[in-house]
Order: structure tokens, then sequence, then C-alpha cells
């Protein structure tokens, strides 16, 4: 969504002489760049437990982030209020903060503007929550109506609304109106005395026509779906094997175990295990890694990042080469690159660093079918859940949601209460196969690297042809 440049200037109640007295201001006292980063942000959730929806709110968050760099140094201060003298006095503090003498910031290349990614139909800011509550009662009826060993159905419906404006010392200027809206569906199964949960979500950057018959008929087939597999699964024999990670999902690992090694400020600090491999290959060739801020309507799409630098679609590893880290405009200047649009922010109360939007790998040739088949003992794993990463090292660990034991070329027996863990490097150059099967998942993913942002993942069928597995000894 995207409104004209005086929708934001009178909402936020400021002129363009005004933006550039601020950034004026903000560079008084040295510093060789400063930003402004405006928001409004409308809030809205409900809950339904028990059959009922119990609970709900809403709320406005207002104001204006102004950041000033001086070399290495960060000044950031923020007001809930965009009355000029609040911002005056944010800016001398931010100045004040990163206190210093520096050659200007020079303007960077950008790519160019994109177009609207944020498809709305209906807004969410004109539905009113008591329309919404029939749509979650309906859910819960066609979920309990599937399985009768569920004991208890959650269901949340939250959405935003932020408009956003940003104002440089470059002169550029860049605002857009960013939707929100997550459905997400917890389900707890009994049979006997065993107890087992499915959690299950979508989100998307659209407006309140995701809101449809078919998408309560595809988070309650998902909701069932597999649960005889969780009550049937065993934990299996540990041990170092071949892991096939199923399509869609299981496309976290990517996300934490590499590609939070890629974002720039990991590796500028030499914090990450990939700081002195730029332009090194690190899998084997035809393998493609891709973060994407492109795609329409995805929850990690951006239309322009959170320091105005047009959301791009950024390879990261190109034929298995490591050609590119994700970078804010912070680090490209160190670099000498241009900025990727992976500068994000949590809210105006947090400073921008680098981060991920949509990460994936991009499809492969090979039959999905046909990876598995070639296994003689491995685990296929559907879903990953609380990975842990050191970047610096590049070892991971995470836990296996569900899965399924491979013995000659077929899934024998689900498994659950086991652990994955490799390394991330290790791991790239491990990879054996890629599948022709990409897909990108769709779930209410957020990342939290100091602070909380959208995201999503996604990965085709890939075969690592060794892992460790943590299970029963033996």
């Amino acid at each position: 969504m995207m409104h004209p440049q005086a929708y934001y200037l009178d909402l936020f109640q400021v002129s363009q002489q005004q933006l550039e007295a601020v950034v004026a201001e903000g560079l008084r006292s040295g510093g060789g760049f400063c930003d402004l980063f405006f928001e409004n942000t409308d809030c809205a959730d409900l809950l339904l437990r028990d059959s009922e929806v119990s609970s709900g709110g809403s709320h406005v968050d207002f104001g204006v982030g102004i950041r000033v760099l001086c070399g290495e140094k960060t000044g950031y201060a923020y007001s809930e209020s965009t009355a000029f003298p609040a911002m005056m006095s944010a800016a001398r503090a931010a100045s004040a903060i990163a206190q210093k003498s520096v050659p200007a910031m020079a303007p960077q290349p950008l790519a160019p503007a994109p177009g609207d990614r944020y498809p709305v139909l209906q807004d969410w800011r004109q539905t009113k929550a008591s329309g919404l509550v029939p749509f979650l009662q309906k859910l819960e009826q066609a979920v309990r109506a599937r399985d009768n060993r569920i004991i208890k159905v959650i269901a949340m419906l939250s959405s935003t609304v932020s408009d956003i404006l940003m104002f440089n010392s470059f002169g550029e200027i860049a605002f857009e109106t960013r939707p929100m809206a997550s459905l997400s569906l917890s389900v707890i199964f009994q049979q006997g005395g065993t107890v087992e949960n499915k959690s299950v979500s979508r989100s998307w950057r659209t407006g309140a026509e995701m809101l449809t018959d078919e998408l309560i008929a595809t988070l309650s087939d998902e909701a069932v779906k597999g649960i005889d597999e969780r009550f049937a699964a065993r934990r299996p024999k540990g041990g170092q094997m071949s892991v096939v990670m199923a399509a869609g999902a299981s496309g976290i690992l990517l996300h934490e175990a590499m590609g939070h090694a890629f974002e720039a400020d990991f590796n500028r600090k030499g914090q990450s295990i990939f700081s002195d491999r730029m332009g090194s290959r690190i899998c084997a060739k035809g393998i493609q890694i891709v973060d994407d801020g492109t795609l329409p309507g995805n929850r990690g799409a951006v239309g322009w990042d959170d320091e105005g630098v047009p959301g791009q679609k950024t390879y990261m590893v190109e034929d298995g080469v490591l050609t590119s880290y994700l970078h804010d405009r912070i680090s490209a200047a160190w670099y000498d690159v241009s900025p990727t649009g992976n500068g994000r922010r949590e809210s105006f109360r947090y400073a921008p660093i680098p981060r991920m939007r949509a990460t994936y790998m991009e499809a492969g040739g090979e039959d999905p079918r046909a990876i598995v088949e070639r296994i003689r003992e491995g685990i296929y794993v559907d879903q990953f859940s609380n990975g842990q990463v050191k970047i610096g090292e590049g070892d991971f660990t995470f836990f296996v949601k569900s899965g399924w034991l491979i013995e000659n070329g077929r899934l024998t027996m689900p498994v659950k209460d086991i652990n994955i863990i490799g390394n991330g490097p290790q791991a790239l150059s491990d990879i054996v196969a890629v599948g022709s099967d990409l897909k990108i998942d769709e779930g209410a993913w957020t990342c939290g690297k100091e602070q909380s942002c959208p995201v999503s993942c996604g990965i085709p069928t890939v075969l690592v042809s060794r892992l460790t597995v943590g299970g029963v000894e033996g």
C-alpha cells in the first residue's frame, strides 16, 4: 500500500523544511550521516480459547527515531511526539551520543524504487473486531470436526498496519504503508494417557481478504495432518548419518545456521565463520542461496527497508560461491558496496541493523522422491524447532519436531525427541542433492536478533550427506 507523499507529511505533521532542519541539527556536532524514521502503527489482536473469543485489544504506536552516524559510532534517540521541538531535542541527543568530527558519508548507489509489494483489498483499519469473531469460531469448529482426540483449540488473529516515512541527510525520502496479518492455531490432542500438540500458522502482508473458507480448510487439515504419526513416533538410534530436509519449513535451519552468518555486521566485526570467505566456494556448484525482499505479500517482503533503501533480491551464494553479505548502509559503506535493503528494525525505538527477509535456497534439478530412495540409513526431517547457533564457530543444534527414519530408501518409522547437530559451513559443503520442489513456508516466522522482525524461509528437498543425530545410544 502506498499513499501520496502529502498523506505521510500530514499524518506526522511535518514539512520538508522541518525534516531538513532536524537532520541539520543531528549533524551540528559533527557526523557523517543522519536519518529519520517515522512510524504510525495500528495493532489489533483477537484470541479464541475454550470455544470463546476471550480477549482482544488494539493500540497505536507512534513516533520518530533519529540516528546520527559518526564513523563507527551510532547515536540514536526517539520521540513519541513528532512536534518540531521534540524532534529537535531528540536530534541533539543523538548527535551528543555520537559526537565526533568525521567526513560526511557518501551517497551509495541504490536499487530502483520498488512497486507496491503489499496488495490490500480490505484494510485492517476498516475491519471491525465484531466481524472477525465468527471467523475464529468457524475455524475452531472446523478443526474439532476433524479429530475426536482434540481437547483444546487456541486460535489467535493479529494484524498491524504501519505508515512509514523516512528522510536522510542525502535528501532521500521514502514512504509506504505496510500491512501484516498472522493467523496462528495451536491444537492439543489426547490419546489414552499421551498428549501431543500441533501448531500451524499463516502470515502475509495483505488485508482482511485473507480470511476465507479456503484458509479455514487448509489450516484445519494441517492441524490434524500427521498426528497419528506423532503418537506413534519413537526415538531412533543416534549417530552420524544422512539427513534429508523436507521442502518448506525446514528452511528455518538455513535461516538460523547459515543466514545469520551472512549478515554483514557479524562479518564486518569478524564474528562470523564466513568473515574471510567472500569469493570462496562454500558448497557444491549449482547451489543458489537467496535473501529476497521482493516476494509480493510475503511476510518477509520489504518495499523499502527501514533505512529507505529499496528492497531487492540478493544472491548470497551463486553457483556454490559466497558472493554477497546482507548489508545495511553502515556495512555497505565499510565494504564499499551498494546496500542490499537489509537494514531493518522492530520499531522507531530501535536503530536498524542487517536482518534477513525471505531466505531460501533455490530449486535444484533432482526428483525429491529419488533423493530419499538413494539413502540406505538416515533421517527425513519435516520440521525443526528450538535451534541454537554459534555464529563465530558455525555450530548448530536443532530439535526435530517431526520426521521419519529412512531405511533402504523408504520412510519407515516416525521419529521424535531427537536433535540434529552440525556445523554451518560443513553442512553446506556436505549438501549432495537439491530437489526441484522449492517451497516458501508461509508461517508466522519472527527473527529475534536483538529485536524482533518478521521473516520467512524456504528450501527445496535437500540431502546433507552427514550430520549428527542425537537419539538413543546404540
